[in-house]
């Protein structure tokens, strides 16, 4: 509970901080923000969210937005930012840059959306809030793979958004679907000594059935209309491997067909890898290998850690081993985190043969 405590603590300061940068950038635009923000509590009660609302204004391009509300209000560094979109640092930068240029010259005002007007904001807030939230779910650096401060936070916001009446929508309780759902395996990922464990190694009786329930009952709600959105394919994903007893029951013929209509939304790069793991545990290793070798924009993933772990574990399953270990070396020198860094190097242990003394096991 301390622990807990103190990471509330630091999160505030944080945010409060930020709060004081978003005052100076309105003085910047030659404006003062008194009376200009106008905080309605019939609308959005949370000051956080208030805020993220007001960096998604829709006279900024999409993804400057998304970068604007991770750094100034999330405290995201332009590293981890540049990580969650598979771009350089430089990208980043200027996107932040010319986000507040353009509230500037516009002359925007800092004002909270009430009403309707929140609607057009709204996929940037989401978008926003899965990157937090995926942060906190898989840490890009640092000595933690968990930071559960801010998965914590990212399904806390996620369900006041989902309360307010411009945001109790399909797409919005399915995200949160997708986050009760993946975050209830946190557990069970790590042993009692930090190791990483993969999906197929984790005691599913350490998972979070109270989570799990939440999230199932977020998909069913998710259901109503004839909206269906990246959140609701990804949430089937996760959904799929929250029920299956064990990794071998997994039914992954239907995770490989939501990602097939996944990839109808989202062409990205790793959208198509993580089919490709599908195709590998539905039509074998070789199949799986022609399509990650198969990745429109394969070269997105240049710096992109879990890439070279993917093919190194299917060239692994091929027994193909000097092949793997070249692959494990190229993921451990790119991983950022401890826990990733020792299951890597253990990767690449196992990989060597037995007649040089080395560990295969």
């Amino acid at each position: 509970m301390r622990n807990l405590a103190l990471d509330v603590i630091r999160r505030e300061k944080v945010f409060r901080g930020k709060e004081a940068e978003i005052a100076r950038l309105i003085e910047a635009g030659g404006y003062s923000s008194r009376g200009m923000v106008s905080f309605s509590e019939n609308e959005i009660a949370d000051d956080r969210l208030r805020m993220m609302f007001v960096c998604c204004h829709p006279i900024i391009p999409p993804e400057a937005q998304v970068a604007l509300a991770l750094k100034t209000l999330c405290g995201f560094s332009v590293i981890e930012i540049s990580r969650a979109f598979l771009t350089t640092e430089a990208a980043i930068a200027k996107r932040v840059t010319r986000a507040k240029q353009k509230i500037q010259e516009a002359h925007v005002p800092f004002e909270i959306p009430v009403g309707d007007a929140l609607v057009p904001r709204l996929e940037s807030v989401l978008q926003s809030l899965y990157l937090l939230f995926n942060e906190g779910y898989k840490a890009s650096s640092g000595d933690k793979l968990v930071r559960e401060e801010l998965y914590h936070e990212a399904i806390r916001l996620t369900e006041l958004v989902a309360q307010h009446r411009a945001g109790n929508q399909p797409k919005t309780h399915a995200l949160l679907a997708l986050m009760l759902l993946n975050a209830a395996r946190t557990p069970a990922r790590e042993d009692d000594q930090g190791n990483l464990l993969r999906l197929g190694e984790q005691d599913r009786t350490r998972w979070n059935q109270t989570m799990i329930a939440r999230g199932m009952s977020r998909l069913r709600e998710s259901a109503t209309g004839g909206q269906i959105s990246e959140y609701h394919l990804q949430a089937g994903i996760a959904a799929c491997h929250a029920t299956a007893v064990d990794y071998q029951s997994t039914d992954w013929a239907r995770i490989l067909s939501l990602y097939d209509r996944l990839l109808q939304f989202d062409d990205s790069p790793v959208v198509a890898l993580n089919r490709a793991v599908a195709v590998a545990n539905v039509n074998g290793p070789e199949a799986g290998l022609k399509a990650a070798r198969a990745i429109r924009e394969r070269e997105k993933l240049a710096s992109y850690y879990l890439f070279y772990s993917v093919i190194g574990e299917l060239e692994m399953r091929l027994n193909n081993r000097e092949a793997a270990a070249e692959q494990f070396r190229k993921a451990f020198e790119l991983a950022e985190t401890k826990s990733e860094r020792a299951f890597l190097l253990k990767r690449v242990q196992q990989c060597e043969p037995i007649s040089e003394g080395r560990p295969t096991a």
